[in-house]
């Protein structure tokens, strides 16, 4: 068996649509696993909000990088989408749409669940390094790149963009809030590997052992 360090760098293209554990389960624990997590995303748009002092607290971004890290890159982009769509039609407080908001919850989905799902492993070492790297990423493409350079367009028409970024992140305190989302996908992605009837596997490497193994077996009783 080939000597494998913490990183191998080699991609699971046939990961993209699902997660390592969800594609290896029937139809129907598919579409449960889809199903369910899209409804995660609905309620966390629905609830998990709140205003603390001058900064708005959501956990949608933990969520949505949640949901693709369990059920896949596409498909938790498509339930991250919708969830936050629903999530507007039920409290949208008379305020109007901002599509490109569920298109960063869903990238941050896309990247978290190919990072996490399509890049193999060893430990918990090699696991923090996949979530940090889903943090780094998501934080520039979907917090800045997308909703704040939106943001930036749309309403502060004479304000330089790095101005707009500092206030936005520093001065009304959406940098406390993404590092909050963050710390909660460091705490919640080992907890789930840990509750066997999921059979997540976020590592790769002990797995694909267990994989080599068994085909051992089969070969020694033929």
């Amino acid at each position: 068996m080939k000597n494998q360090g913490v990183f191998d760098f080699s991609i699971e293209w046939k990961e993209l649509l699902f997660s390592h554990a969800l594609s290896r389960k029937n139809r129907s624990h598919k579409i449960a696993y889809i199903a369910i997590m899209t409804a995660f995303t609905v309620v966390a748009n629905m609830f998990f909000e709140f205003k603390l002092a001058e900064t708005q607290f959501s956990l949608t971004l933990a969520v949505s990088c949640l949901t693709g890290i369990v059920i896949g890159p596409l498909f938790g982009f498509v339930a991250c989408f919708l969830g936050d769509l629903v999530g507007f039609f039920y409290h949208s407080g008379g305020y109007a749409y901002y599509p490109w908001i569920g298109f960063a919850m869903g990238m941050s989905a896309l990247i978290a669940g190919f990072l996490v799902n399509g890049t193999k492993t060893k430990g918990m070492l090699g696991l923090c390094i996949k979530l940090s790297l889903t943090a780094v990423l998501t934080f520039l493409i979907c917090s800045v790149a997308i909703n704040t350079t939106a943001f930036w367009l749309l309403y502060a028409k004479g304000v330089d963009f790095w101005t707009y970024f500092i206030s936005r992140f520093f001065i009304q305190g959406q940098i406390y809030n993404s590092l909050v989302n963050y710390a909660l996908l460091f705490v919640f992605v080992p907890l789930l590997q840990k509750i066997k009837p999921l059979k997540l596997n976020f590592y790769g490497f002990a797995e694909k052992k267990e994989e080599e193994e068994s085909e051992e077996t089969v070969e020694e009783t033929v």
